[in-house]
């Protein structure tokens, strides 16, 4: 038999998978890195190694013949990670899809097998290469039989032995173990001798056996160890001895590398969403490629035809290619539309290509605007709030927009990292896209869109629109089996056009503001630098946490709050904790806060500001957060800070857009408190808020049994922070670090406001048991949450999910509460002609550039909107400020 067979320590290669890739998770919350990196490493080796024959052998749970002999056998070894555990049976689901020949043995090590394996390969005239990061296997290397490390990644033969253990070869390496012992699985071995002894008393005397045959040449004290620990030494080289003949049926026919069953894995790669390694299973394009029909109109008596056909269409998909993923500064390259499945449409625009191919935009707008602003005819989209906006710019309102496969898909699965068209299309419909790549290419060779053939461009958006219009039937039955139908139709889409509108009026932003803050923190930031020096009795980089971290804890000699891997912790929670008692992380804070401040606000707002409109355009997202808050990108505004005045001082920067016009905010008070009182109904909650009282206030006098004119502002701070954690499931460990108390003293204010608001403990019980029942919760109008390790093995992750799972449907419920409110009032700005503008939500606050003359009505039509937006058990409350910028005094 002629060939190379690879055996693979299973253990040993998933716990270099598991520690390889951490923290990777499926959209569900599975860890699913070691299966990543498992699957990874063993293409990897099977490409560069190409084995004719393999086989993975893993231990099992049971105890083996060595431990029976040596109770204390690995004893040591601290248990294998839960998310490992949890992973190691999908990882054997892969290698059955694989078809890889796997064993294991009641009673012995994968080691054992291995050996068994190997010495029998051997004698059949394999050669063999053993797979393992385990030392001892290296007694196993012979002519025939090498051995791959997988942690330094090198292949050790008989020399690379000999070379390691002063000249002894393979044979010898029990003996040596036999004295020297091996702490990694807690053999003890002679006491006194290591390694190195251990190889000038083999190399001498030839073996364990040799030396104590010949032990009244060893003099002294060592003589007498090694004579009292005899017994020991035999037993350490038994333990490191791999036993070569495990009674197992080998068929080494059955150990050929086969291909894998391709349905199965893609299967599990699809279950585990490993799509990069998915799409390399499957081909670019799909089976059916040659039944797409995919057309390029370039003139107008083909645009003519096209247009009588979509006339027809009750339903259509658009997309546009542009020249920019920003939709306020991008030109139109062309337009791709589908009306029906594997067909679809590709309108060039001639200025944007650049050999002029396609239609002039007057004439493609002209005969497509009819289409396009046709109510009556459904348009579906990816991201369609981008279209809209690029279609306005050019002189199009797109109107009857219907579906959005991205803002489906999120709403499906809010877990997901991605919502992209490629990572549905592949999900939903088995579709490899084509790769934006390959069209533009990326990093300093990046071309425009518009340099693209029209070859090139018109395949991939035809392939765009017809992807979107084949989504729609698998995502609208989705949304109808998870009840999501009415909150997509009703709320979400609604939402798209308020959305662009706002983006479209964008905020106003005082450059002259901007640039004085900016000269400011500079100064304060030269201030705090030779302070920080000072303090430090050294000038060091700040910004280099190795070099902060020596002086904080090295020369400082700073109480350890937190270990990383490569040393210890500089991040704000440590410094926040250090600062309570110490100068020098005060001063750290306070230069990190103004830094990032500058950078990021001051510094990078004014670079942001159209060079047209004057303003600032964010982009608003519906698809990131996984309650269903919006966020913001470009600037991010929910992450202005209003905590410290400075923060707030960027506030001032944002104005008015002319003369004549103020800042109106628009703020929901308390609101997630509000919902709380309706879902859970307590009584003492809902009276506070029912008849309109300092809720804070309110939660003092029952926790410290006062009067209110007897609670004082440090009552009041107390009562806030626990309104506010209550509702994020805060732990007493949470609490007495935002409280800067005791843990036991946290807890028994936990206890004090649980037995006051006995309901709201009765209903967030619920809710994590509710959650743990179904896996998911809902919001006040049904959007779910989804809560994958609310019972996982794992505390961390079992905890995080319980405070997840209580703040999820009061935070979602929030959010929902606020896009009402946004359709409601952007309806109503419309319908009566405004010129004040909605232009920002931040949180629970909607901000408006209000004209003066239009203040007091605006006031009364948002109030009305907001607090009537959703009829809880409680009534809302907005707080509404006007000023001549969005500070707040």
């Amino acid at each position: 038999m002629k060939g190379r067979l690879i055996l693979i320590d299973g253990q040993s290669f998933c716990y270099r998978a598991f520690y390889a890739i951490r923290e990777l998770t499926n959209s569900r919350g599975e860890p699913t890195n070691a299966i990543y990196g498992f699957i990874t490493m063993l293409r990897k080796l099977i490409r560069e190694e190409k084995p004719d024959y393999l086989a993975i052998c893993f231990d099992r749970k049971e105890p083996t013949f060595r431990r029976e002999r040596f109770e204390a056998y690995k004893a040591h070894r601290k248990p294998m990670p839960d998310d490992l555990i949890e992973q190691m049976p999908h990882i054997k689901e892969f290698v059955h899809a694989y078809r890889i020949a796997a064993f294991e043995q009641p009673g012995y090590e994968a080691d054992d097998l291995i050996g068994t394996i190997a010495t029998k390969a051997e004698k059949e005239g394999l050669s063999v290469l053993i797979v393992t990061g385990d030392k001892d296997i290296l007694q196993l290397v012979d002519e025939k039989v090498k051995v791959l490390n997988t942690y330094k990644e090198e292949i050790l033969d008989r020399k690379s032995v000999e070379e390691r253990f002063g000249g002894l070869g393979p044979e010898r390496v029990v003996d040596v173990m036999g004295l020297a012992g091996d702490a990694s699985d807690n053999i003890p071995g002679v006491p006194g001798i290591g390694e190195k002894t251990a190889v000038e008393f083999i190399r001498t005397f030839g073996s364990l056996e040799g030396l104590y045959q010949n032990l009244n040449k060893i003099k002294g004290a060592r003589q007498k160890t090694l004579q009292e620990n005899e017994q020991i030494a035999r037993l350490s080289k038994d333990l490191a001895t791999i036993d070569r003949y495990v009674p197992i049926e080998l068929d080494f026919e059955k150990m050929k590398v086969k291909s894998p069953n391709e349905e199965r894995l893609a299967e599990l790669l699809k279950h585990f969403e490993f799509r990069s390694l998915l799409k390399e299973l499957t081909p670019s394009g799909e089976a059916g490629e040659e039944k797409r029909k995919y057309h390029s109109i370039t003139t107008v008596d083909a645009l003519d035809e096209l247009v009588k056909k979509l006339t027809k269409a009750k339903a259509i998909a658009v997309d546009t290619e542009t020249t920019s993923t920003d939709p306020m500064r991008a030109h139109i390259v062309g337009v791709s539309i589908s009306m029906k499945p594997m067909e679809a449409y590709y309108i060039p625009v001639s200025s944007a290509h650049h050999k002029g191919e396609g239609l002039p935009w007057n004439k493609i707008q002209k005969i497509l605007s009819p289409i396009l602003e046709n109510e009556n005819i459904a348009k579906y989209g990816q991201n369609i709030k981008y279209d809209l906006i690029v279609f306005k710019r050019h002189g199009i309102d797109l109107l009857g927009i219907r579906f959005d496969t991205m803002i489906a898909s999120y709403l499906i699965n809010p877990l997901k990292l991605n919502h992209n068209l490629d990572d549905i299309s592949f999900e939903y419909l088995g579709v490899k896209k084509i790769d934006i790549k390959s069209l533009i290419g990326s990093g300093k060779k990046e071309i425009s869109m518009a340099e693209v053939g029209l070859e090139k461009i018109s395949e991939y958006a035809c392939e765009d629109a017809d992807c979107v219009f084949r989504l729609i039937e698998s995502l609208q039955k989705l949304l109808e089996v998870h009840q999501l139908t009415q909150l997509f139709e009703t709320l979400e889409m609604p939402l798209v056009s308020v959305l662009a509108q706002m983006e479209m009026n964008g905020v106003a932003v005082d450059r002259e503001l901007l640039s004085e803050l900016s000269k400011k923190l500079g100064r304060d930031l030269d201030r705090l630098t030779k302070e920080i020096y000072k303090a430090a009795g050294e000038e060091f980089n700040i910004n280099s946490t190795k070099q902060l971290s020596d002086i904080l804890f090295t020369k400082l000699k700073l109480p350890v709050i937190k270990r990383t891997k490569t040393g210890y912790s500089t991040d704000a929670d440590v410094l926040e904790r250090l600062a309570q008692s110490y100068e020098f992380p005060k001063l750290l804070l306070e230069y990190r806060e103004k830094a990032k401040l500058k950078s990021t606000y001051m510094d990078a707002l004014p670079d942001l500001i159209h060079p047209e409109t004057k303003v600032i355009h964010t982009s608003f997202n519906q698809t990131v957060t996984s309650t269903g808050r919006l966020s913001s990108s470009e600037p991010n505004f929910q992450n202005i800070p209003i905590k410290t005045e400075i923060g707030r001082q960027i506030r001032r920067a944002f104005v008015p857009r002319a003369n004549g016009c103020k800042i109106l905010s628009a703020d929901y008070s308390q609101v997630e408190l509000r919902v709380l009182a309706h879902f859970s109904e307590d009584p003492n909650l809902m009276q506070a808020f029912q008849e309109d009282m300092d809720i804070h206030q309110f939660t003092a006098t029952l926790l410290y049994n006062a009067a209110p004119q007897d609670v004082t502002r440090e009552m009041r701070n107390v009562a806030k922070t626990m309104n506010f954690s209550i509702v994020y499931g805060v732990s007493a460990f949470g609490l007495a670090q935002s409280l800067g108390v005791s843990i036991s003293e946290a807890q028994a204010f936990i206890d004090s406001y649980f037995a006051r608001y006995a309901r709201v403990k009765e209903y967030l019980e619920a809710q994590k048991e509710e959650a743990r029942r179904h896996g998911f919760l809902k919001t006040i109008l049904g959007r779910r949450s989804y809560f994958p390790d609310i019972s996982s093995p794992n505390q961390n992750r079992r905890q995080f999910a319980e405070r997840a799972a209580i703040n999820a449907p009061i935070q979602g419920s929030a959010a929902d509460i606020i896009k009402l409110a946004m359709i409601e009032i952007q309806k109503e700005l419309e319908c009566k002609k405004f010129k004040s503008l909605m232009i920002l939500q931040v949180h629970d606050e909607l901000v408006f550039d209000a004209v003066q003359t239009e203040l007091k009505e605006l006031e009364s039509l948002v109030r009305t909107k907001m607090e009537g937006a959703f009829a809880l058990r409680v009534p809302l409350k907005v707080d509404i400020t006007v000023g001549s910028s969005w500070y707040k005094e």
